[in-house]
């Protein structure tokens, strides 16, 4: 047989012609095989051009002609081009742009390529310099294959890691704030040290997968060693904080909120390379980042889910409790699925590492910020003493007293002169401890179900004199259980007391205790503990004495098997399904497309029950009902059931059609053989969707247009100034209570059955209590306003937090009740008319 190039080509695609239907084939037995292994390295460099000429003619006939042989003929070259890249022949900067032009055309088989061609870039840079055309050609190929997924786009990473290596310039690309900020910082150093930060970045580049493995995290920290690590350290702590800032200039049909492929890897590499430190700022550094990353665009989702996954792995990994606390600080924080379980698995492994239950990490990991004892922590500072006191949920205050005990409103100037790491520290500490303890008030809310029990040491320990979570602790009820004797208390004057004030005495380490739930009490007990908070001034961190209870309603005996006590209502789908997240239901968002949804659901596996609240997409007008993206706006409610947790799924289409199954139909179980706890928390729930989520609750409703308004005005009306859910009424007796103490408005105010009236000079106003919205007598003309600013109602001391439109309608009637010194000409407008 000829050498022939073209002949030699012809006998290739002939053998596999030939063999086509042969499965397994293998061309290295093939005659021509042997013929090609006796050429010159040379003269086989010159052949695979040849080919790779004729490769990419194939590729577009087939494209202009969709001629199917030219594309396999295109195939079948190709696989023997892959044998041929395989060996290091002596390939000239011209072969190598040849081969890189080919592996990016657009019909090309992208997978075949990437080890090859990788293996032809490095081979030809070890003994060639790197030419301003190959160079051009290597970067539109990393270019072409970044747009890749998976393997495809790490071989993009690696590529460009030679081209960068041998340039000694940073794969960072600009644009954004902490990547302009890392590559100015890194042009700024000597040359040693610059050249090491661009293999790290490179290395970094390339991080891809769910989890590092031990070959990457073997080299990268090498380098990463080159760096010092402290100097490491200290860049992370300066470049994570800037991933949150908004880019300068948007993308293209991007957003401000975008990080670029690229600089996300890296920033995923950085974040893998912290999972074996312990240092604490860089602890909560990496918990703000995955906050950031974690963060939901509109229209889009999250912001970087992989960044996200990277820091939980990383918080998993870190030796320290302050990471374990970072972990459960997201666990309530964030609510995306994913996020979700890369959390749990990351709680679960620092268990294990640990050796402690899983169910007590969250617990035992909670930091006290250095608080010396509960809600204080005291700092010497030079002359001057510096006390951080935790004064609600999410507020503290930091004083200063001077040597002769008096305080002094600011910083004094000698400590910030000569305490300024001192003092960051302490600031730090503060705005730590205003995050942290939201999510633990939330944690300690969904114990509610989760059937959570103590021993009374352990109790004290990580609740009762726990430095931070003490603070919320000791404002709330507890229950002790011991040898038949039974009492419920609450932290007074240093002792655990009764509704008399009396101390609990009998107390032991065996006593039992448990967070108390006013299901199991009765009415007139109640409102005992009510009043006692009222009377002892105690805000509750969330409803507890004042907590709705749920019980069967005789409609709910007559259906059996489900409650539509909440049916028929119209709600705003996005705020549902943030509400879903922070209550931890599972929902998804409903699309006009042709799918099926399952209904929000909440797993209660103490309990082996599952919760369903059943909803659909209201509206069939794509752009108008919808977002831009397709998800409706609004949802109409339908049932509430409780099925076994493993029962067989519910599924109904988003717009409508009623629910079913596509397996054997799951049996409902009868609400009353649901637990009366169980049964009261997820009614409330249910309550709480609708309450805050109702477009009943909107005062500009009457405003809103089509799209969800005036043809929904009959529910919005009667929802507006309709029947009290429990939780209004729950509103009404702190109001009934609270009113009569208000000199400022006491004599102005009474109360209809589900208003608030206030005697105003101009006019009489009428606040429902469910919706905070405003009906004007005599006629019940509707007044729109809408809450801005502080007022007199701010200084009102509120019995539990977290009710939002009881504070809106208390502000409303200081406001209605000197309605003569109101300047917005919108509410005079109204009240005028």
């Amino acid at each position: 047989m000829t050498t022939n190039h073209a002949d030699i080509i012809q006998a290739i695609l002939l053998i596999y012609r030939e063999n086509n239907t042969r499965y397994g084939y293998d061309f290295k037995e093939s005659s021509t095989w042997a013929i090609i292994s006796q050429l010159s390295r040379a003269e086989q460099a010159e052949l695979a051009v040849s080919m790779v000429q004729d490769y990419q003619q194939y590729m577009d006939r087939n494209l202009e002609q969709n001629d199917g042989d030219a594309y396999r003929m295109a195939c079948h070259l190709l696989n023997v081009l892959v044998l041929l890249l395989n060996q290091k022949l002596p390939f000239t900067a011209e072969h190598v742009t040849e081969f890189l032009r080919a592996c990016r055309h657009q019909r090309s088989q992208t997978y075949y390529w990437l080890t090859p061609i990788k293996k032809m870039v490095r081979n030809y840079l070890k003994d060639h310099e790197l030419t301003p055309e190959l160079q051009t050609a290597i970067e539109a190929t990393c270019d072409h294959w970044g747009k890749g997924y998976g393997d495809t786009r790490k071989a993009a990473n690696q590529l460009r890691l030679f081209i960068s290596t041998e340039n000694k310039t940073l794969a960072l690309l600009p644009g954004e704030v902490w990547s302009d900020f890392a590559k100015q910082t890194i042009e700024a150093l000597p040359e040693s040290e610059h050249s090491t930060w661009v293999q790290l970045i490179e290395v970094c580049s390339t991080a891809t997968g769910g989890q590092p493995t031990a070959k990457w995290l073997k080299a990268a920290r090498s380098l990463r060693q080159a760096v010092a690590s402290n100097i490491f350290l200290q860049q992370m702590v300066q470049w994570f904080p800037l991933v949150d800032q908004p880019r300068p200039q948007p993308l293209p049909n991007g957003s401000d909120d975008t990080i670029q492929d690229q600089n996300a890897d890296i920033l995923k590499g950085l974040v893998w390379l912290c999972g074996d430190q312990t240092e604490g700022e860089l602890v909560r550094v990496l918990g703000r980042l995955a906050v950031s990353a974690y963060r939901k665009i509109p229209g889009v989702g999250p912001r970087c889910v992989k960044l996200g996954n990277a820091c939980v792995w990383a918080l998993g990994q870190m030796p320290t409790a302050d990471a374990i606390g970072q972990l459960a600080l997201l666990k309530v924080k964030v609510k995306f699925g994913t996020a979700q379980k890369g959390i749990e698995k990351a709680l679960t492994a620092a268990a294990e590492r640990e050796g402690l239950p899983r169910e007590e990490i969250e617990e035992l990991a909670v930091p006290t910020y250095g608080l010396d004892e509960v809600g204080v922590r005291r700092e010497t500072l030079g002359d001057f003493t510096a006390e951080l006191v935790v004064t609600g949920t999410s507020s503290t205050a930091l004083r200063w007293i001077k040597p002769d005990g008096k305080p002094q409103k600011s910083v004094p100037q000698a400590v910030k002169d000569n305490y300024g790491e001192e003092l960051k520290e302490l600031k730090q500490a503060e705005k730590d401890i205003q995050k942290m303890l939201p999510a633990q008030r939330d944690r300690i809310e969904a114990l509610y179900l989760q059937q959570k029990a103590w021993d009374f040491a352990t109790w004290q320990e990580r609740y009762l004199h726990h430095p931070l979570v003490g603070t919320l602790a000791r404002r709330m009820l507890w229950q002790f259980e011991q040898d038949g004797n039974h009492a419920v208390g609450i932290w007074l004057d240093k002792h655990l007391v009764n509704l008399e004030d009396t101390a609990i005495d009998w107390l032991t380490d065996k006593t039992q205790v448990s967070l108390w739930h006013p299901i199991t009490a009765t009415s007139d007990t109640i409102q005992a503990w009510r009043q006692w908070l009222v009377d002892h001034e105690i805000q509750q961190p969330f409803k507890q004495a004042h907590r709705e209870i749920y019980l069967l309603t005789a409609a709910e005996e007559n259906t059996g098997v489900y409650s539509n006590r909440f049916a028929a209502h119209i709600i705003k789908q996005h705020q549902f399904n943030a509400l879903c997240g922070q209550r931890g239901w599972k929902n998804q968002l409903r699309l006009m497309v042709d799918d099926d949804y399952n209904p929000a659901r909440l797993l209660l596996p103490q309990w082996n029950l599952r919760a369903e609240f059943w909803i659909e997409g209201i509206g069939t007008n794509y752009g108008i009902d919808t977002t831009e993206a397709g998800s409706y706006l609004y949802l109409a409610t339908d049932q509430v059931r409780f099925y076994r947790i493993d029962a067989a799924d519910n599924y109904a289409h988003a717009g409508g059609g009623g629910y079913g199954t596509y397996r054997v139909p799951a049996e409902p179980i009868p609400l009353t053989e649901i637990p009366a706890l169980v049964l009261t928390e997820v009614l409330r729930d249910v309550d709480l969707f609708v309450g805050v989520a109702s477009v009943g609750n909107d005062p500009n409703w009457t405003d809103a247009g089509t799209a969800g308004g005036r043809q929904h005005y009959d529910y919005w009306h009667d929802y507006s100034f309709g029947e009290l859910s429990a939780t209004a009424q729950t509103r009404r007796q702190v109001l009934e209570n609270l009113v009569p103490r208000l000199k400022k408005i006491a004599d102005r105010c009474s109360f209809q059955e589900r208003f608030l009236v206030v005697r105003g000079d101009i006019r009489t106003y009428k606040i429902h209590l469910g919706s905070g919205n405003i009906l004007m007598e005599p006629n019940d003309q509707y007044l729109c306003i809408v809450r801005a600013g502080k007022s007199a109602a701010d200084q009102v001391f509120l019995p539990f937090e977290g009710d939002k439109t009881l504070a809106l309608i208390l502000s409303k009637a200081f406001l209605l009740a000197e309605d003569t010194k109101i300047t917005d000409q919108t509410i005079l407008s109204q009240i005028g008319q």
